[in-house]
């Protein structure tokens, strides 16, 4: 990717759920691999709950999981 072109959508997120939560992304995508049968907001309610998420970090995550995942 070059420098111009710029990341759109819930992974525009990414770099800042990094810094901000200490973890890489994939530890998160591995936690909600374990959370696979929640719904849509279950899943952000529970990454708010247990791990004390922002909504619009928790969402962003959630919503590219379940992309990636074909829910």
């Amino acid at each position: 990717m070059t420098h111009q072109e710029k990341v759109k959508g819930p992974a525009s997120y990414f770099p800042a759920i990094e810094k901000k939560y200490g973890h890489p992304i994939e530890h998160w995508l591995d936690l909600l691999q374990q959370q696979r049968a929640m719904k849509h907001m279950e899943m952000v309610a529970w990454l708010k709950n247990e791990h004390e998420l922002g909504h619009g970090h928790a969402n962003a995550l959630v919503a590219h999981f379940r992309k990636q995942e074909g829910l």
